[in-house]
């Protein structure tokens, strides 16, 4: 896709002058540990490196007073470009959040719909071992002798394919809740002794996403203005006898594994291997962008996330997926739990991307 990054200045960032981004900085103190003790992150194709980065990652281990303080870190050390596209210059957003999923450990006449482990036929594909028949999208396939096909799909697998693999982490009430928690790719399972474990993305089938709410609309089920978390789940609870029909539609299927609960404040781990910072944390397509990346994201129309005011606020890029294309397409993290879940199933709105380049990279993003 065709964009541009458009020079801006700090005081054109609608909003920058009431935003705290110090929540942001202790992200980035989180991103350092991990690029200096772990791995860099991958460079997208927009060439903005963790090398680009570092000099920011370090300062941010120096604790911030206030607002104003924060706002002035990073106008020393980056400058905002807005990314302009090709579909009329504004990009768009949506949310996502962490479920908290009341789970029994055994399966009961209630309980009985498993959160599933990584199987052990389940291979990582890559150019290197790909057979040539099968669609490049797959990352992932089914290891049988010595021969990679294609790892069967949602329907099987609900069919009863990986029964008795002793890969149930645990069991939910709803088949629908267990599909949302795929679609989220986290959840904290909530256990009768009011234990709780978190569970994060660990593999998929390598399907393609399809997102069952476009299929409602195609199918004129539901209007597409409506269209949100609630609506579709208002619908399949409507029409319990459709519900393996249109859960299928999406044959991409999402195996977990555990992980502790360590602080209640944060998200789970995302693909930038740092917990996610609640209302700061976006994610970003992964081609394109680098992680640990500052954006500036502001809407006009999406004020529900801000107690009316239009949505403006500093985020930082720390996770991707399947449905997050383009250089000004972001998913908010909106938290955990229901209320989090209540902010982010209706966030579908135009936005304005502004991502901010570190000051000694800046040069390499003016043109003309």
């Amino acid at each position: 896709m065709a964009f541009q990054l458009e020079p801006v200045a700090f005081s054109e960032l609608p909003g920058w002058q009431s935003d705290d981004p110090t929540p942001v900085i202790a992200a980035l103190r989180r991103c350092h540990h991990h690029v200096t003790t772990t791995k860099p992150y991958k460079t997208g194709s927009l060439g903005i490196s963790v090398a680009d980065l570092l000099p920011a990652f370090e300062a941010a281990r120096a604790q911030v007073s206030d607002a104003t303080a924060a706002r002035a870190f990073f106008e020393e050390r980056f400058l905002p470009f807005r990314v302009r596209t090709g579909e009329g210059g504004t990009g768009f957003v949506t949310a996502f959040y962490e479920p908290e999923i009341e789970v029994r450990a055994e399966p009961d006449e209630i309980f009985r719909f498993p959160f599933y482990r990584r199987p052990a036929d389940l291979i990582d594909i890559d150019d290197g071992n790909r057979p040539e028949a099968m669609d490049p999208y797959f990352a992932f396939g089914r290891l049988r002798g010595d021969r990679i096909e294609e790892y069967p799909d949602r329907e099987a697998i609900e069919r009863g394919l990986l029964a008795g693999h002793g890969l149930e982490i645990a069991y939910a009430r709803s088949k629908v809740d267990v599909f949302f928690v795929h679609v989220q790719g986290a959840a904290r399972l909530v256990y009768p002794d009011g234990s709780r474990r978190r569970i994060t993305y660990a593999a998929k089938t390598g399907h393609r996403f399809s997102a069952i709410g476009k299929l409602l609309i195609d199918r004129g089920e539901i209007e597409a203005a409506t269209v949100s978390m609630a609506s579709i789940r208002a619908w399949l609870a409507a029409h319990p006898e459709k519900v393996d029909e249109i859960l299928w539609h999406n044959r991409s299927f999402i195996f977990f594994r555990e992980a502790t609960v360590d602080d209640d404040d944060l998200g789970p781990v995302a693909a930038a291997k740092v917990p996610l910072e609640p209302g700061r944390s976006l994610a970003v397509d992964r081609l394109i962008h680098t992680f640990g990346v500052p954006f500036y994201v502001a809407s006009e129309t999406l004020t529900h996330l801000d107690g009316g005011r239009s949505f403006a606020r500093l985020m930082l890029a720390l996770d991707t997926g399947s449905a997050i294309v383009g250089p000004a397409r972001g998913d908010i993290f909106t938290g955990s739990g229901v209320e989090a879940g209540n902010l982010a199933g209706s966030v579908r709105n135009a936005a304005d991307f502004f991502i901010f380049v570190p000051r000694t990279a800046a040069a390499r993003y003016h043109h003309g």
